[in-house]
């Protein structure tokens, strides 16, 4: 995949970080590891299936410090195993046209030293879209969830 992201639509999170790829693949893929670390605390995640395949499912419910729920539903797009995750809540599982979608996303992981080059990339259909995330606290949120993965990883 040779993806260009358009500033005008699409937020980037870029870091380098002391962890191996591969414990970083399994902490994207895992339901037991998505819950401990995938939403910014005081959020959790309530719940979590994965089907890791093109056309599979990517469900999380996340749960607010008050309590209320907000599931989301996706489709996997592109799986190549410790490299990439390309998935999207426009589509539900089966390539199925999801009614109210809000973002595709591409995760992309390269060895950099002991390490991971580490890049999400949230694509958005328009620049409202892409506006209204990064108000929701797109780098902040992203960036303590990122934390939370590289915690987890220190006990994997």
């Amino acid at each position: 995949m040779n993806f260009k992201p358009d500033p005008k639509l699409d937020l980037v999170l870029e870091r380098v970080i002391d962890v191996p790829r591969e414990l970083v693949w399994a902490a994207w893929t895992k339901p037991e590891h998505i819950k401990k670390w995938f939403t910014p605390a005081p959020w959790t995640v309530a719940d979590c299936e994965i089907d890791l395949r093109p056309g599979g499912m990517f469900r999380t419910t996340m749960r607010s410090p008050e309590g209320k729920e907000f599931p989301n539903v996706g489709c996997y797009l592109e799986v190549v195993p410790n490299e990439r995750l390309v998935w999207t809540d426009a589509l539900l599982p089966g390539y199925r046209p999801a009614p109210e979608p809000f973002m595709s996303a591409v995760l992309l992981l390269k060895p950099e030293g002991k390490g991971t080059r580490y890049t999400a990339i949230a694509i958005h259909r328009d620049e409202a879209g892409r506006k209204q995330h990064e108000e929701m606290g797109f780098q902040e949120g992203w960036g303590k969830a990122l934390d939370q993965l590289v915690a987890l990883t220190r006990t994997m």
